[in-house]
């Protein structure tokens, strides 16, 4: 599998977390390796200017770790995908369904975003795609942004889930750092 910056040593694997039967990758060590978390956030900064992103999006809570790095680095406007309630204005909601439950994220609806804009949605890890597809599609179904003009981006990828596969599928871009 995929590890072109071996990074794989930086990420603990922890069995039945959440719950049990669930094979839970645990970013932790990873951020408090000032060289790992270094060199991951210099790779996503780069795969985002590459695709020419004008604004950074992420997933509550570890892939706000990322994205703000890069929204800094890049000087973009960042935009937060919450659970429920936990933001102060009106919403764009979105219902989807995980690995090990349900759930549901949420965009400000006074969050400035134009159809012509490129995005790059961050999170850590991607599995079954349910919530990477979610974010997107509060973009492509309440500001009109194209499924080409989005990317996810994540440090992890469990292939074996399906998830990249299917966000591909659904004609968004997809692109990760270490594949398990």
């Amino acid at each position: 599998m995929s590890d072109r910056l071996d990074l794989k040593k930086y990420i603990r694997t922890v069995k039945d977390f959440p719950i049990d039967g669930i094979v839970f990758r645990d970013i932790t060590s990873l951020i408090e390796t000032p060289e790992a978390f270094i060199k991951t956030c210099d790779e996503l900064t780069r795969i985002t200017k590459e695709f020419g992103a004008n604004i950074v999006a992420s997933i509550e809570s570890r892939g706000f770790i990322f994205a703000g790095t890069i929204a800094r680095d890049l000087e973009l406007p960042f935009v937060l995908a919450r659970k429920p309630g936990k933001l102060p204005n009106q919403t764009y909601k979105k219902s989807f369904d995980l690995e090990y439950g349900s759930t549901s994220i949420e965009i400000q609806q006074n969050t400035n975003v134009n159809k012509d804009q490129k995005i790059v949605i961050v999170d850590d890890l991607v599995a079954t795609g349910g919530t990477a597809i979610a974010c997107a599609e509060l973009f492509t179904e309440n500001f009109n942004i194209n499924a080409s003009d989005i990317l996810i981006l994540t440090v992890i990828d469990l292939p074996d889930l399906g998830g990249s596969d299917l966000i591909k599928n659904q004609g968004y871009h997809i692109e990760t750092i270490v594949d398990y």
